[in-house]
């Protein structure tokens, strides 16, 4: 009898990096249109001000998201380089050093010896960039990739209530913005905490309530301002 299991901590990074990106597109937009919105502004005026939200949202995404990956294959490369010249430098005590870590994991000491001579003739390198960094030598991590993915995801969570402020007649705007954004909120939040195996129910009610009180923080400035205007 076969048995399989499903892991789904590979999706982590994508995961994350997909609604991290829709989940700011929806709230930094849906809150920056509710505020002006709120300051009594024209629908023209709020429509300018989402477009360019849109856009400087999207481009400090992919330009965060690239700075902070690219930081973690620097840092990444920097520990290899380390650990491959450690090998050269002294190989039996690296052997020595990665037998240790598997005996404090909870093998017998001959085993993990027998263990770690095998795995450094198998690949030296590699063994210990896994077991003793926690790292691979391939490498997960792509700046550019990861960019372009925060970017796209955020351009697509921040079309949805740009669009609701477009169709929306003026003195309805506000409500439909915030309703629409808040559905959009809640089904992601739940699409994500599906694919990650958790409740749907608790990932719908954590997004929308951040997100209902950004929009709502960025209305009562909007009011504020509107009036003192």
């Amino acid at each position: 009898m076969s048995h399989h299991e499903i892991h789904r901590t590979n999706r982590v990074g994508w995961l994350r990096a997909s609604v991290l990106g829709a989940n700011d597109g929806i709230v930094s937009t849906a809150s920056l249109i509710i505020g002006v919105a709120a300051a009594s502004a024209s629908q023209e005026s709020i429509l300018l001000a989402g477009v360019a939200g849109l856009v400087a949202g999207a481009m400090s995404m992919a330009a965060g998201e690239y700075v902070s990956v690219s930081s973690q294959s620097d840092t990444e490369n920097a520990d290899i380089a380390l650990e491959r010249k450690s090998l050269e430098d002294d190989f039996e005590f690296e052997q020595q050093e990665l037998a240790g870590i598997y005996e404090q994991r909870g093998v017998e000491p001959r085993l993990a010896q027998q263990v770690a001579e095998q795995l450094m003739k198998h690949d030296a390198l590699g063994a210990h960039a896994r077991d003793e960094i926690g790292i691979s030598v391939d490498g997960n991590a792509r700046p550019i990739q990861a960019a372009l993915s925060s970017a796209g995801s955020f351009l697509v969570g921040a079309a949805l209530p740009l669009g609701g402020a477009w169709l929306a007649p003026g003195h309805l705007l506000i409500v439909l913005v915030a309703l629409s954004s808040l559905v959009f909120l809640a089904v992601l939040g739940s699409v994500a905490a599906s694919a990650g195996g958790a409740s749907m129910m608790v990932g719908a009610i954590r997004v929308t309530f951040w997100g209902a009180l950004a929009m709502a923080l960025t209305a009562g400035v909007g009011r504020v301002f509107g009036v003192v205007a």
